[in-house]
């Protein structure tokens, strides 16, 4: 057995923040830290999309970053600007590649393309088992999504947002490419929370995005219907390439993945229920939970203490239970939210940041019923 101080299990958003956090700090240096992941992240497999108040970190290898966007819905046109944040969107494959060669550069850490097969948590150290080999760890990271023991799925809203998006390229400029859509209501899938995401990259060029917030993937040809309408009809554009697709289904949900956490195996990424549970959004609580991590882990404190607030969870699954039984209002509520609220405060409120006075002013913008009756199913599960 090869043995080592950490493992992560999974080179996704949340592990490969959590091993450039560690780098970042050089009482990790002495530390050995093995990274598995059965995939060598080569290919560029999503889109990550995220705002942040002025320069981050990544900003060297985003995409394309927006001070200014739009929003559509319940007959509303509603210009955003978002300054002092940005909206900022990179591909995957560019950050597999800063993270992989900046680990590769790190003597303490190793990178093994292998599959986990078995965890062993009966004895310290940890053991973990891939086709290849094993091996040992005082404390392990874990991407594997699980529910803890003792907890009903069936407890628990689920509702999934899945989407399928075309990069087309025009001979002609069509786009603007200051401005981006956030969201666009005015094609929708039957009865249902749907929408239109448009990212400009330039005067001729942009990621145009079908999103659905239900429980229902549609069949590959629906979605590709409801873009060739979209860019046809809304976006006026009757000539284009499609250079690029990409396609996916993101959980959002209310259960205690984390649960499943203990003192020496630590759930990250959706198996820690760092996936915004109302919006979907990752990549950027991935960064934020990583350097908490990191700080927590070097006091001696268990590394996901407090990192999750409660309050703002109960705040998730109140909005999650309105998209799980009432699916057709996500378009009403979520164009009050645009429409009553700045975006500065949205994207706060959206950030866990708000204080409880703050959180009153937001809610008491929005008709009371749909809430009401959403909380009182939360109260009966």
């Amino acid at each position: 057995h090869e043995q080592y101080d950490y493992i992560i299990i999974g080179a996704g958003a949340a592990g490969l923040h959590l091993a450039m956090a560690m780098l970042s700090d050089e009482w990790y240096d002495k530390k050995r830290i093995l990274i598995l992941d059965k995939d060598p992240k080569e290919h560029n497999d999503k889109t990550w999309s995220f705002w942040e108040r002025g320069d981050g970190q990544w900003d060297h290898i985003i995409r394309q970053s927006w001070k200014q966007g739009m929003f559509y819905g319940n007959g509303l046109e509603i210009p955003l600007t978002l300054e002092p944040y940005r909206y900022k969107t990179l591909h995957a494959i560019d950050f597999y590649t800063e993270a992989k060669k900046k680990i590769n550069q790190a003597d303490h850490f190793t990178w093994m393309t292998e599959e986990v097969i078995e965890l062993s948590s009966s004895d310290a150290p940890l053991r973990v088992k891939t086709h290849r080999a094993a091996y040992t760890a005082q404390h392990i990271f874990d991407s594997r999504v699980e529910l803890p023991d003792g907890a009903d799925q069936g407890s628990y809203y689920h509702v999934l947002q899945h989407f399928k998006g075309w990069q087309i390229k025009t001979a002609e400029p069509r786009f603007d490419p200051d401005t981006f859509t956030m969201m666009d209501y005015r094609l929708k899938w039957k009865d249902s929370t749907s929408f239109t995401y448009v990212l400009p990259f330039s005067a001729h060029e942009a990621i145009v995005e079908y999103t659905l917030f239900n429980d229902a993937v549609l069949e590959d040809e629906a979605y590709d219907q409801l873009l060739r309408q979209y860019i046809d009809e809304i976006l006026q554009i009757g000539s284009y390439e499609i250079t690029a697709v990409e396609q996916g289904v993101i959980p959002m949900s209310d259960a205690p993945f984390h649960r499943a956490s203990t003192d020496q195996i630590t759930k990250i990424g959706q198996a820690g229920s760092w996936v915004k549970p109302s919006s979907g959004y990752s990549f950027k609580r991935a960064e934020l939970f990583s350097q908490q991590i990191v700080s927590q882990l070097k006091k001696g404190l268990r590394p996901d203490k407090d990192l999750l607030s409660q309050k703002f969870r109960f705040y998730d699954s109140v909005l999650l239970g309105i998209l799980h039984e009432h699916n057709h209002l996500g378009e009403r509520i979520f164009s009050e939210m645009y429409q009553k609220n700045d975006i500065q405060q949205i994207f706060k409120f959206l950030d866990n940041e708000t204080s409880l006075l703050e959180d009153i002013k937001i809610m008491s913008r929005f008709q009371y019923a749909p809430f009401l009756r959403s909380l009182k199913q939360y109260a009966l599960r």
